[in-house]
Parts: C-alpha cells; structure tokens; sequence
C-alpha cells in the first residue's frame, strides 16, 4: 500500500506518514508502498502487542466482574491469571470461570506467572494500599479502575480511568457539536 492510500485511509497525508513510520525505522520501500502485514507486525512488537501479558485483577465488585468477562482481552494478548478481593463472601466464588482468590495469593501469583501488569477496581479508600501491593509483588504497569489517584515509585507506571472525566468530555462534544451545528461558533463563550 502507498503511503497516499494510507494517507488517505487514515486522514492524513502521504508526507505525514512517511515520516510518521521512519520514525520506527524502514518499514516501506521508496516507489514500492510498505507491506502492510510487515508494517503491522512491527508496530505490534515495538507496543508489545507481539505477546501475550499476563495479568491480575484486583477488586471484583461490578466493574472487576465486567473485566473479567470481557472475552476481547485474550484475544487481544491480555491474559487473566488472576482475580482477587478482600471480601470473604466473595473469595471463593466465580468470575467469568475464574476462581476468586485471597489477596494473600497475590504475590505467589504474580511470581508464578511472571505478571507485569494489574488491574485495579476498588473502592477509593483501598485504592493506595492495594496499588502498594501489587508493587511490591513485581506489579510494573497499573490500570486504575479506583475513583482516586494513586502514586508510585518511578518505573512503575499508571493508567488511571476516570468515567467523570470521560463523561465530562463526552458532555462537551455534544454541546459543542450541537452549538456549532446551528451556526454558533467560538463566539459561545462569549458572555
């Protein structure tokens, strides 16, 4: 494929994706278009997206559950080797087919399949502690479900998901989207 074909696929110009892609080195020939499957499976390993990532989940109230049965993930290289709680009434039971265990597993589990990355979905209150936790198991990338930020040491890394924020942004777009469809631009915020 050109890079006029995939300039015009994606929005954006032939120029903007040849120097876009030789950023990540020589992936196309001058004249000839890049291989699209060869283009793929190199941005697939420069993401890590070329493996499959093991990991852990800690908190299944509703939107742990959610996660759990979320069938994409496998397909996508995500592996869930592991789902925990608190909870004694929960500990025990069945999450998409997986046997909930105690936190006191995590760390065997965590070492036992090499996991790098979490999930986080619990309350606000546990949300530090439990992060804590999983980085002192060998945890080095956290996907935070929790309503509050949590810190880590350098070198670890977190993705916090906020549906406020997200539901805020979405908001404006279609406010924005239905201010500027019936003529009224910039000029919206004036006062």
């Amino acid at each position: 494929m050109s890079s006029r074909e995939l300039g015009a696929s994606l929005g954006l110009t032939d120029a903007q994706i040849r120097k876009d892609l030789a950023l990540f080195g020589s992936l196309g020939q001058s004249g000839r278009g890049y291989q699209i499957v060869d283009v793929l499976k190199r941005l697939r390993q420069m993401m890590g997206r070329d493996q499959v990532w093991p990991i852990v989940v800690v908190g299944i109230g509703n939107i742990g559950r959610a996660i759990t049965s979320y069938g994409p993930f496998k397909r996508e290289g995500f592996d869930i080797v592991g789902v925990f709680d608190i909870d004694s009434k929960v500990v025990g039971t069945k999450s998409a087919g997986r046997t909930v265990r105690a936190m006191s597993d995590l760390r065997a589990t965590i070492v036992e399949h090499d996991v790098r990355l979490g999930v986080m979905t619990v309350p606000k209150e546990s949300a530090q502690g439990v992060a804590d936790e999983l980085i002192a198991a060998g945890i080095v990338g956290i996907l935070n479900f929790a309503p509050k930020r949590v810190s880590a040491p350098r070198g670890v890394s977190i993705v916090s998901v906020d549906f406020t924020v997200s539901l805020e942004q979405l908001a404006f777009q279609v406010w924005w989207t239905g201010h500027t469809e019936n003529g009224v631009d910039g000029g919206a915020f004036e006062s």
